[in-house]
Order: structure tokens, then sequence, then C-alpha cells
């Protein structure tokens, strides 16, 4: 068999730990192996492909992993996850709520609410903005 054909089935290997453990370096040796095997298509000689392989994928390393790794870890920026997400949000009063405590629901879950002004009081079915979260009680407005 011919040596490109080698370092084709090679990259297509290295394809396949990158699909199960979603690390982008097994790409960049895969594009390694394709470059190999281009080399070999050229008729270099197998030291020679081999020195192309290593070249290709320590430059890829080198130069393109970590901004990849810093595409991948940074948040999108202005997006908020989590408990985060939650201020300024509306949510539909389902237990009156004053500042001794109540029940709103808040994007499809029911929560534990407390009015943030003293003597404030809503009423069920009433609209409210979520100042804040407190642990697991969602402070209102």
């Amino acid at each position: 068999m011919d040596d490109w054909i080698w370092w084709l089935l090679g990259a297509a290997l290295l394809c396949i730990p990158l699909v199960v453990t979603a690390m982008p370096e097994f790409a960049m040796f895969a594009l390694g192996a394709a470059a190999a095997a281009l080399s070999a298509g050229l008729g270099l000689s197998v030291p020679l492909q081999i020195v192309v392989f290593l070249a290709v994928s320590v430059a890829l390393l080198v130069f393109v992993r970590p901004i990849a790794v810093r595409h991948l870890t940074k948040p999108a920026p202005g997006s908020r996850t989590g408990v985060d997400a939650l201020p300024g949000q509306t949510a539909l009063v389902l237990e009156a709520v004053d500042e001794h405590g109540g029940r709103i629901k808040l994007r499809g879950e029911v929560w534990s609410a407390r009015a943030l002004a003293a003597g404030a009081r809503f009423e069920p079915g009433e609209q409210v903005s979520v100042a804040s979260i407190d642990g697991a009680t969602a402070l209102v407005l």
C-alpha cells in the first residue's frame, strides 16, 4: 500500500478520539497526518513525511491551540448563566409576596420570594421583577 494511504488512515483514526473526547489536539494531529499524506503523494521520502507530520502538528499545537482553548473556555460577552441570569427577569406571583415571604414562578420554576421594599405586597397573578437572589429566595420589586 502507498504511504499516503497509511497517513490518511492515521488521520481518520485520530478523528475517533477527537469525537469521543472533544479534545481539539487530536484534530491538530489529524491535520498533521493529512499534511504528511499530501507530502507522501508528492513523492517525499518517509523521513521527510515524518518531519512534515511533526512540523504541522507542533505548529498547530503552538499557534492554534491557545486560540482554540481561549474561545472554548471563555463565555460569550454579556452572557450570564445560572443564578446570575435571574435578576431583571419577570416572574408571576403564585402566593402573596410581602417582606416575610411568598411564592413566585420564575422561568418555569417555583421560587420562594420576598418583597425587597418593606411594606410592599404583591398579590397572586401580578407580574414582578426579580431584583436579586438571596440564597434560594428571590427578592422582588
